[in-house]
This record gives C-alpha cells, sequence and structure tokens, in this order.
C-alpha cells in the first residue's frame, strides 16, 4: 500500500498521508511521495488547490525517528546543505513558493515536522480533536523545517517562545486564538469545511488568487513602504496584464456579476 495517496477531483488535489501505523511519520519513501506529488500539483494545469491531510487519527507525527532522523545525526556538511534546499516533503522549504493555495485538513495530531508541514500550508482547518506539538527541545533539537520562522510570522515571538521552549501541546481551540489555524470543525465534518474552502478558492480567477499569494508571501519581513510598493506594482501588472479583467469588469458595470456586493450569495 502506498504511504501516500494522491488523488486529483474537480480542479483539487487531495494528498493523505497513509501510514497511520506509524501516525504518518515521513520517513523517506514518504517524503520522496510527497516531492513529487507536489511537483506534479504545481505543474497539472487541471489542478488549481491542494488539500493535505492524514489518515487515521493523526495529521502526521513528523520525521520517521527511526528511519529517517538517524542519518542526519553526525552528518557531512553536503548533506546537511542538501537537505536544507529541500526540506521535510518538499512543501516546508523549497517547494513553499507554489503560486495555487494549499489547505492543511489537520485531523489529529500535528507534532514536530508534521506540525511544519501544517504550518507550511496556506490555511489550517483543524479537526476539534486536532492537536499541535513542538516536542524537538525533549529530544536534544528544535525545528529546522520552517517551524520556527513560520510560527514567529504567523503567532508571534511570544507564541513561538513559549510552544517551543515548553515543548507542551495545545489543542484546537487554542491554536484558533492563536491564529495558528484559521478555522475549527467538528471531526467528521473536517474534509467537507476544507472542501468548501477550497470551492470558495476556486470560484476565484486563478490570476488574481495566484498573485494575492505571491504578493503576501513577498510581505513577510519587509518594510511598511517596501510591501506597499509591491503591492501596488503586483496589483496593477495583474490588472494589465490578466485577460480576464475586462469581461469581469463588464459584468459589475452592468450589475450581472454573482455575489454582487455581497447581496445574495455567491455560487461555489
Amino acid at each position: 500500500m502506498s504511504s501516500l495517496i494522491y488523488e486529483k477531483r474537480d480542479r483539487i488535489a487531495y494528498l493523505t498521508l497513509n501510514r497511520p501505523h506509524a501516525r504518518n511519520a515521513i520517513d523517506r519513501d514518504l517524503h520522496e511521495q510527497l516531492c513529487a506529488a507536489w511537483d506534479d500539483f504545481g505543474s497539472d494545469d487541471a489542478l488549481d488547490v491542494a488539500i493535505v491531510t492524514g489518515a487515521g487519527d493523526a495529521f502526521c507525527a513528523g520525521m520517521d525517528l527511526k528511519t529517517h532522523v538517524t542519518q542526519y545525526v553526525g552528518a557531512t556538511p553536503k548533506m546537511l546543505q542538501d537537505w536544507a534546499q529541500l526540506g521535510l516533503g518538499g512543501l516546508t522549504r523549497g517547494q513553499h513558493r507554489l503560486e495555487k493555495p494549499v489547505i492543511a485538513a489537520v485531523n489529529g495530531w500535528a507534532l514536530a515536522g508534521g506540525f511544519e508541514l501544517a504550518m507550511a500550508a496556506d490555511i489550517r482547518i483543524a479537526s476539534d480533536r486536532a492537536r499541535f506539538g513542538s516536542f524537538e527541545a525533549r529530544r536534544g533539537f528544535h525545528h529546522g523545517d520552517g517551524g520556527i520562522a513560520r510560527l514567529v510570522n504567523f503567532c508571534g515571538v511570544a507564541v513561538a517562545l513559549d510552544m517551543l521552549l515548553t515543548a507542551e501541546p495545545i489543542d484546537a481551540d487554542r491554536a484558533l486564538q492563536i491564529n495558528l489555524v484559521t478555522r475549527v470543525a467538528p471531526h467528521d465534518q473536517l474534509m467537507e469545511a476544507a472542501e468548501l474552502t477550497a470551492r470558495q478558492i476556486l470560484r476565484n480567477d486563478r490570476a488574481a488568487v495566484r498573485s494575492a499569494k505571491r504578493t503576501i508571501l513577498d510581505m513577510i519581513g519587509r518594510s511598511l513602504d517596501d510591501q506597499l510598493y509591491r503591492e501596488c506594482l503586483a496589483a496593477y501588472t495583474l490588472m494589465a496584464d490578466n485577460p480576464t479583467v475586462p469581461a469581469l469588469l463588464e459584468a459589475f458595470y452592468n450589475k450581472t456579476d454573482r455575489g454582487r456586493a455581497g447581496e445574495h450569495e455567491t455560487p461555489l
């Protein structure tokens, strides 16, 4: 049985980590399958959104400590440099600039590298059974695949210090309070909530969605003046170059656009 289930339906790619016996911990085989799947998702023009989740009662327990981590204890500089180019499963680093949105449907425990995988997604939706943990300090190391950087950027220094230094887990409600996730869904409705979010994205203009994602990522760590310049340049370049804009504007002028001014619900 494959350790990654990769499916495509209605412009959505579904990636399900499938090692439930190991809480979906990422060994070398799963790492390579994830990298290949993200490559395929990025290049397949029939796909516009991805949803990543886990089989069983866990999202992902991180690197498989028995088969994956041990080779990096005492690793050569070349091994470390190669790893730094790609990161865990590709999405955490190396493939993190995918233009297409990625949704993490966190169905259970997201630990260590699994926490980092969830953080690498653009939108995180948690089951009410989800738990998040950064336990690396208990093992003598800390996050190395984006966990610290994203936790600081998304949730702030105080939250990052608390989670990483105490190495204590948090539940879904706490994750929502600190902006780690955008919403919490009943466990049996998690995929429904993730697919609803995906369809809300899919009803929008493809070029606009991808430009918005690029622009948001470009904001991180820059001065306000630089952020304002990049936002303006991206927006007006998009309006000038996107061939769908004239027809969409015409519908707005004619008051025939869907969901006009929020007066009625926009169909998915």
